[in-house]
């Protein structure tokens, strides 16, 4: 019956199902700046792995195996504590500024020109083009997420949205609503971490 159940869980479509809900999960508490967000990135990427590589995303495949690296990377950065206070995080919700905007996007362009060069030359992947725009601004928007940088949120809105798109040529209905309640809840995720800086900056203050 073991096996049966395992075997259940392994097949394509419903590890793709599973794979989307612990996805929702991670976005769910990472709008409500909960340190659970990275359980659920860990699980949910490494499911992906298998996912993506069965589908032929060859980059995302690549890139969920960063995201369970940076998510080890940032429940370290968010359980880290204000010296003598240990209900504070040292790492608050905050807008980008304008040297780390260069060094995001200097990095995202880079890291596209690479993997869609890889992608279009060197492998069989139907759609290098968005697979490469994913993954480079997947990786930096992560990065942001560790660093609580609010406009990571209007990243993940677009590479969302993209994502869905190509997911839905692939036929990956589990995944294409995963990314559309994604984009939606990553807009909500922006305010949400907008009126959550005000009353951090509100208790600095204090």
């Amino acid at each position: 019956m073991l096996d049966s159940f395992l075997d259940w869980i392994i097949s394509d479509r419903n590890l793709e199902w599973i794979s989307a809900i612990l996805g929702f999960l991670y976005i769910y508490c990472s709008i409500r700046e909960h340190i659970l967000t990275w359980f659920f990135g860990i699980l949910t990427s490494a499911l992906y792995t298998y996912v993506f590589f069965e589908n032929k995303f060859y980059a995302d495949m690549s890139l969920q195996v960063y995201y369970v690296i940076i998510s080890i990377y940032g429940w370290y950065m968010w359980t880290r504590k204000v010296k003598g206070d240990e209900k504070h995080s040292q790492v608050h919700i905050r807008f980008t500024t304008k040297k780390e905007w260069f060094f995001v996007m200097t990095v995202g362009v880079v890291l596209y020109i690479g993997i869609w060069y890889l992608l279009a030359y060197h492998t069989d992947s139907p759609v290098p083009v968005i697979d490469a725009f994913t993954t480079a601004f997947g990786i930096v928007a992560t990065w942001m997420m560790t660093r609580k940088l609010i406009e990571q949120w209007i990243f993940w809105v677009v590479i969302d949205l993209v994502a869905g798109i190509a997911y839905f040529y692939k036929g990956m209905t589990p995944t294409v609503l995963l990314m559309s309640a994604y984009t939606v809840l990553a807009a909500v995720g922006y305010y949400q971490w907008k009126r959550m800086m005000t009353e951090q900056n509100r208790y600095k203050n204090v």
